[in-house]
């Protein structure tokens, strides 16, 4: 009998057009800091409706840089949710502000916009900076956000990990908003294109993208017109601030690019199985996602309501179906690390309540139906 394939919760999707464009660079003269960098960024900034956008190693990467960029320093205080992957506080870290969060709305795993404005009416220090997540893909209420952000004039970073191919609420792509002052995506292959590791800013500010495009590479510049230093010879370059190795290889944008080609039929497939889920698990003692015509559909969480058998029971049982579900997340403020800073327990109850129960199960543009209905059918089996 012919083994069952482990059906993964998200998987990258590579073809032969990806392979090509890969191979094409590597037998070019630059393998990084050359052309396909540009060219990715430019299709990427086309694609999300940015004038500007940066490519770089990693999107924790590009929240780091983001953040110095927008001049987030020692003492400075960054809110973000607590539903999120580490990088996205461990960023505001990075440049020694301190962090605190703001809880979610339990239908969404979004940050609140009440939940915001009820902080900041609260609170004796502001944020000078706000990181809201695109939680799974599913953009959040920017209006409530903006209206918030020109009321206590703190500054707004999209993490836009799950997101690249989603749209806001009026349709434009997630990106293309000139109020938000960074929007970061991820290419890991996990996320909606890949180029293995990488990431990128966009962004509507020339200053801002300049500045983290300074910064990705050492803080060093070649260009004469912006020498402290005058009339120096054609080899000579300066460092003219602290900045990183944060750069993103040719190769890898090759495949970015590439990718992006495809990212439409990407998301077609994504929200087609978005759609198919309700009525294979129909009956079943979960909680569904609400639906979302505008989603990217990075994750399809659900959460176990049922009495007689638990989270982790179930995950355990798929897994031994070859059935590759995860969990995304554990609430940030309750790592070990967090709890060191002072953070404990009940802080965030939506956050928790969300989490108890929360589980990743497969989707991504590679399954077919029939591993849907795997999918399902052990499911099923797992919460009989």
């Amino acid at each position: 009998m012919t083994e069952l394939p482990f059906i993964h919760y998200s998987c990258q999707q590579i073809d032969d057009e990806d392979i090509a464009a890969v191979t094409a660079v590597l037998r070019s003269d630059f393998l990084t800091q050359g052309p396909a960098i540009e060219a990715f960024e430019q299709a990427l900034g086309t694609y999300a409706k940015a004038p500007h956008a940066v490519a770089v190693s990693s999107a924790t990467a590009g929240l780091h840089l983001s953040c110095i960029a927008l001049g987030i320093t020692c003492g400075d205080l960054v809110w973000t949710t607590p539903m999120s992957f580490l990088a996205t506080s461990n960023s505001a870290l990075y440049v020694g502000a301190k962090i605190d969060f703001v809880d979610i709305d339990p239908a969404t795993g979004n940050m609140s916009p009440h939940a915001l404005e009820e902080k900041l009416k609260a609170a004796k220090e502001k944020p000078k900076l706000v990181t809201i997540v695109h939680y799974t893909g599913r953009a959040c209420e920017m209006e409530a956000f903006y209206a918030l952000k020109d009321k206590y004039g703190f500054a707004l970073i999209e993490d836009a990990a799950h997101a690249l191919g989603a749209n806001y609420a009026n349709g434009k792509p997630v990106g293309s908003d000139p109020r938000t002052e960074a929007t970061v995506f991820s290419f890991h292959p996990v996320k909606p294109i890949t180029t293995g590791e990488g990431g990128a800013v966009l962004t509507h500010s020339k200053p801002l993208a300049d500045k983290i495009r300074h910064l990705r590479s050492h803080g060093i510049t070649r260009d004469a017109a912006q020498f402290v230093h005058q009339n120096k010879p054609a080899w000579y370059y300066e460092q003219q601030s602290l900045g990183y190795n944060y750069r993103m290889t040719d190769f890898q944008a090759a495949l970015g690019t590439s990718q992006l080609r495809k990212l439409d039929r990407f998301m077609a497939a994504r929200r087609a199985l978005a759609q198919s889920y309700p009525a294979l698990l129909s009956g079943l003692p979960l909680q569904l996602p609400p639906p979302d015509s505008h989603s990217g559909w990075h994750l399809y969480v659900v959460h176990i309501t049922s009495k007689s058998t638990t989270r982790d029971a179930v995950f355990a049982a798929l897994r031994a179906q070859k059935i590759g579900v995860n969990v995304h997340y554990m609430p940030i403020h309750l790592h070990p690390y967090y709890q060191n800073l002072g953070f404990t327990p009940g802080q965030f109850p939506a956050s928790e309540a969300f989490f108890s129960g929360l589980l990743s199960i497969p989707l991504h543009p590679g399954m077919s139906s029939a591993d849907q209905q795997r999918v399902a059918a052990a499911l099923r089996t797992s919460l009989a």
